[in-house]
């Protein structure tokens, strides 16, 4: 029989410490309802008390199948728990659950908390019952408890043992600095459970200052902990927490965990999981990481024409879980590096079916190649390939054409004797004959020409009005003032589609405007289901 791998997201709580990232009720209640969707065991919703978002948040209970957990200090020295302003609002949250923070580490006891160690193992037993006897489920989270162990084993050990034997479903052993090596977190966690704390009742809780956040927690579940706390993305503060969108798959689909161990997340619910990740990107408004693993873009995207040619063979040489999986796709890219199978099989995925022998076919090659060769990359590109690719082949229609466009900057003082600088930028198109002009003026020239180019599109203006750049990259590609420019802009629209297209040019302007065009014949072509999937991840 397997046993039971619980999953605890503190997202909400500890990646809410990540630098640029503040959640609103609202984003905290959207993202809550999401991870009760998926499956998660316990979903920390912050810290009742610590600032108006948390308190409102914990007016009501957020989640129906997940755990619903308030986040808090145990009890002040000296003070009873009924006294303790603190804790009286951890019970009065509507939650499932409460997670106390604990000192496991002797030296901050003295140093943060000011007072005995014995003071302090009263705290974590004081708040533990109080927490049981207000009917909710108490869970410790031991803070720098293997820096705290290294110190004094038998400090540490006693936080431990303290919260289990005061009536604690969870103790979470906490590597709060994120420097503890695998080796360290499984011997540690080995000798929690030899001094009495069942793994059954032990989680770990790791940051990823050195990288290793997802290591140490297979290493803790390795040792017998049965509880991971981490968050969506890797999100929290200085280098992140241990990432649940990795540790989810591995633990589900590799056999060196799947064949022991089970968690809430079956097949079913892991096909959603690409589509988790990329959702809390979007709500937290930054693009998502294409190499993160098991979800990204590049996750299972292969270039190498030698690589590729083996992949279509048979996708088990170049991919370790199938990508389907995880609700992610297989990515075959085109670039310089790519050989003709790997060309087909492009366009055959964007529903481009072309012969092996077609001269067409070696006139895209040698296009794309030619186009690398001067700066372009279509692998982080795929809505601007795709339709270079229809264009070769005679597949796109003329939406519009473009006359022309001006792009002026002025940098002036304005009544206060302040710097002020103003682009503006004036495109002329024609479509079906008509001659449209549009001005627009902003504080960037290609916010500007953005602005100018869809400003007015005739018949088809309603069909871009949700288009939306989401991101847009600059690369120099070598040195002085004449040098190549390289844009990458990313789009996307009300549908939650998103594609990325280039533009080269020793022109930064030109090289945004070919970007933005791509963009916006693509959104096109996409409304009439004339461009593939592939682009649009």
């Amino acid at each position: 029989m397997k046993e039971r791998i619980y999953l605890f997201d503190t997202t909400l709580r500890d990646g809410q410490q990540t630098p640029g990232i503040d959640f609103s009720v609202e984003d905290k209640i959207a993202i809550a309802a999401m991870l009760d969707e998926f499956g998660i065991d316990y979903v920390e919703g912050g810290y009742p008390g610590a600032n108006p978002t948390d308190t409102a948040f914990f007016s009501e209970k957020r989640t129906s199948q997940a755990a619903f957990v308030a986040f808090g200090m145990t009890k002040r020295a000296g003070v009873s728990v009924s006294n303790d302003p603190g804790i009286a609002g951890l019970l009065q949250a509507k939650s499932d659950a409460i997670c106390f923070v604990a000192k496991s580490w002797d030296y901050h006891v003295a140093v943060a908390l000011g007072c005995t160690n014995e003071e302090n193992l009263e705290c974590i037993a004081e708040s533990v019952k109080a927490a049981g006897g207000a009917g909710k489920e108490a869970i410790v989270d031991c803070e720098h408890f293997f820096d705290g162990f290294k110190a004094n084993p038998a400090y540490a050990l006693a936080c431990a043992k303290t919260a289990y034997e005061s009536g604690a479903r969870w103790v979470v052993l906490c590597d709060t600095n994120g420097g503890a090596q695998p080796p360290e977190v499984r011997a540690i966690v080995e000798a929690v459970i030899a001094a009495g704390v069942p793994g059954r009742c032990l989680g770990i809780h790791a940051h990823n200052d050195t990288g290793q956040a997802v290591a140490n927690s297979l290493a803790a579940v390795e040792a017998g902990a049965r509880q991971i706390q981490g968050t969506l993305n890797g999100i929290g503060e200085r280098c992140g927490n241990a990432n649940l969108v990795t540790l989810i798959p591995t633990l589900a689909l590799k056999s060196a965990y799947n064949t022991r161990f089970e968690t809430a997340i079956d097949e079913e619910r892991l096909l959603n999981l690409t589509r988790l990740s990329h959702a809390f990107d979007e709500l937290l408004n930054r693009s998502p990481d294409h190499q993160m693993p098991y979800v990204g873009a590049s996750a299972f995207a292969t270039k190498a024409g030698i690589h590729a040619s083996a992949l279509i063979k048979d996708p088990r040489t170049y991919e370790h879980v199938p990508p389907e999986s995880v609700g992610n796709f297989r990515k075959v890219m085109v670039s310089d590096q790519g050989g003709k199978a790997n060309f087909i099989n492009a366009l055959k995925r964007r529903g481009i079916i072309v012969a092996k022998d077609d001269p067409k076919l070696d006139l895209l090659i040698s296009i794309v190649k030619e186009r690398e060769s001067i700066g372009y990359a279509y692998e982080g590109a795929d809505a601007s390939f795709e339709l270079l690719a229809r264009r070769t082949l005679g597949t796109i229609p003329e939406f519009f054409i473009i006359e022309g466009f001006r792009v002026m900057i002025e940098r002036r003082f304005d009544s206060l004797g302040r710097v002020k600088i103003v682009s503006e930028a004036v495109v002329k198109i024609t479509i079906d004959g008509q001659t449209l002009m549009s001005v627009a003026d902003a504080e960037g020239p290609v916010n500007a020409l953005d602005l100018a180019l869809r400003k007015d599109f005739g018949k088809y203006q309603h069909e871009i009005d949700d288009l939306v750049l989401a991101d847009f990259k600059v690369r120099i590609l070598n040195g002085g003032t004449e040098a190549i420019t390289r844009v990458l802009i990313e789009s996307t629209d009300s549908d939650g589609v998103r594609w990325w297209t280039v533009g080269v040019s020793e022109n930064i302007i030109d090289a945004s405007f070919q970007a933005l065009m791509d963009s916006v014949i693509y959104k096109l072509m996409k409304n009439r289901q004339l461009a593939g999937k592939i682009a649009a991840e």
